[in-house]
């Protein structure tokens, strides 16, 4: 029986991860377009957060050294925003609001996400 259920366990495991989808990607920093292009767009939990990659799951780089952003909602309409380099630094790119006006958008001090 113990065999049995550690045997199914990983499938069990597999459906709850999700799956990557296509998404209209743009990302503005300091005023400045870096990324406007479609990414693969990874819902992660139910609470609004995702994360930006490649699309298709490649290891290759989102834009400059960036290969993952990912939007963590701490809050309501709010969210910490982090960006993944190729080296392995998870650099902090601060908190940012849900807009009002575009729901597919997220406003930081100085950077704009979007995926549509």
């Amino acid at each position: 029986m113990i065999r049995a259920t550690l045997l199914t366990l990983p499938l069990v495991l597999l459906t709850g991860v999700a799956q990557a989808r296509d998404a209209g990607c743009r990302i503005e920093q300091a005023g400045r377009v870096v990324l406007d292009r479609t990414c693969d767009f990874t819902p992660d939990g139910r609470d609004g957060s995702f994360g930006l990659s490649v699309r298709g799951g490649g290891q290759g780089m989102l834009f400059g050294n960036i290969q993952i952003v990912s939007v963590s909602v701490i809050e309501p309409g709010v969210a910490e925003v982090r960006g993944l380099t190729r080296d392995g630094i998870n650099s902090r790119w601060g908190t940012a609001r849900r807009s009002q006006r575009d729901g597919a958008c997220w406003q930081g001090d100085d950077f704009r996400i979007c995926a549509r």
